[in-house]
């Protein structure tokens, strides 16, 4: 049974994001919201005080029947409507007809009671607001606050008179205006208040992957940058020499020959440079990369914290662990929805520790799946003899633990003593 329960947890709850996770909270809230003023506000009067009235038992058990009708269309209506409020789809024009016929029967059951005297005033009003509640939940998705207000006070000012005439008085009047306008003023607090906060945060959702795809495209645009210095003056200068070489071949002029030598060695050179180029982008520098992830979190809303300090570390070394860095940063912007992150460095018995770590644990499902990801690493570690492990911790944790070890005879950088305190501090 617990399996089940944690299964259930991980696949409802532990793959959805923040914001899903958020969205999912507030639809449960309402639809219990639907259901608490029936169950509280409807039955107890009927069922208590109908019993020695066979007529009006018939028409309050009528009433509490519409009454859970109610509640089940507007719990069926709720999605579609935050939907529509947030965007995603158009709810049709005839959605609320069924409501409205229930609401309108749940009245005229209403006024009829009233009228036959088997509702004294603070009951009648308990039950007007909870089928007034129970449509309104829903319906305040779907139309603007003013025509909401507009209509809701035309249809309290028309109970007022329905009432009055079906049982005359003035305190009366007052208290069903009451009732209508606390039904009205909760709906909108309870349903626009809630919706309203969702599509802020589904707004800044989008915002931070709109910035992660940015900072994944100006990298790309650099490296495009990178490649077209190099090539361009060289391929200018190829295809310039290559052109008098042809010509002076037509000729018959032996220089034709030392052209082409010399294209030859102006392409080689552009093929080291391309080479150094290629290989400076996927040889990752350690410092440039902490430099960039810090950069790139903080400028996608992320908090970033790094405590560490590269230097003095072998370039091969600094490689491996730069990728670790690039990849685990990818991995919080496109798979994740962390808040914070932190890294840190550390030199422990000849042994380079390099601990990332975030509040988003989704990365820990999406990173692991093709050759980009931890498997990935793992493999870029084994080539100089490091390993990575991973890990969940608490509710939304995630950790990266990348142990590269120094070659025999590296000095340690001088920073080393203290990078291993703070490194320590952030992962006890």
């Amino acid at each position: 049974m617990l399996g089940r329960l944690r299964g259930w947890q991980r696949r409802y709850w532990g793959e959805r994001s923040k914001a899903e996770r958020v969205e999912l909270q507030s639809v449960v809230t309402w639809k219990a919201t639907i259901w608490l003023f029936p169950l509280s506000w409807l039955l107890p009067p009927i069922t208590v005080g109908f019993h020695r009235h066979p007529g009006a038992l018939a028409l309050g058990v009528l009433l509490i029947a519409v009454g859970l009708l109610q509640c089940l269309v507007a719990c069926r209506l709720t999605r579609p409507a935050l939907d529509h409020y947030l965007g995603r789809s158009e709810l049709p024009a005839r959605a609320h007809r069924g409501p409205a016929l229930l609401l309108a029967l749940a009245l005229a059951l209403l006024v009829t009671l009233v009228a036959l005297g088997r509702f004294n005033g603070p009951t009648s009003r308990m039950v007007l607001g909870a089928v007034l509640v129970s449509f309104g939940m829903t319906y305040a998705f779907t139309v603007p606050v003013a025509v909401f207000l507009r209509r809701a006070a035309a249809l309290s000012a028309l109970l007022v008179v329905v009432l009055l005439f079906a049982h005359p008085s003035g305190l009366g009047a007052a208290a069903t205006a009451l009732a209508a306008a606390f039904a009205t003023a909760f709906t909108l607090l309870a349903a626009r208040c809630g919706a309203w906060t969702l599509a802020v945060l589904w707004e800044a959702e989008r915002g931070r992957e709109v910035q992660a795809r940015l900072a994944v495209a100006e990298e790309r645009l650099r490296f495009g940058r990178d490649l077209h210095d190099v090539l361009g003056r060289n391929l200018s200068v190829i295809s310039l020499k290559s052109e008098l070489a042809v010509q002076l071949a037509r000729r018959g002029r032996p220089e034709a020959v030392e052209q082409m030598i010399e294209v030859q060695r102006i392409a080689q050179e552009s093929q080291r440079e391309v080479r150094a180029v290629v290989r400076g982008y996927r040889e990752a520098d350690l410092g440039a990369e902490l430099a960039g992830a810090q950069g790139v979190l903080e400028a996608a809303g992320i908090g970033c914290e790094v405590r560490a300090e590269p230097a003095g570390l072998p370039t091969e070394v600094q490689s491996a662990l730069g990728w670790v860095v690039r990849e685990a940063t990818t991995n919080v912007l496109r798979h994740g929805d962390a808040r914070r992150c932190a890294v840190g460095l550390a030199v422990r018995e000849g042994v380079v520790v390099l601990t990332v770590e975030n509040d988003g644990a989704r990365t820990a499902a999406t990173g692991t799946s093709g050759g980009s990801g931890l498997a990935g690493l793992r493999e870029r570690l084994a080539a100089v003899g490091g390993t990575l492990a991973a890990e969940v911790r608490g509710e939304d944790g995630f950790r990266l633990v990348a142990e590269v070890p120094l070659p025999e005879g590296t000095p340690l950088p001088d920073e080393a003593p203290r990078a291993a305190r703070e490194v320590s501090d952030i992962t006890s």
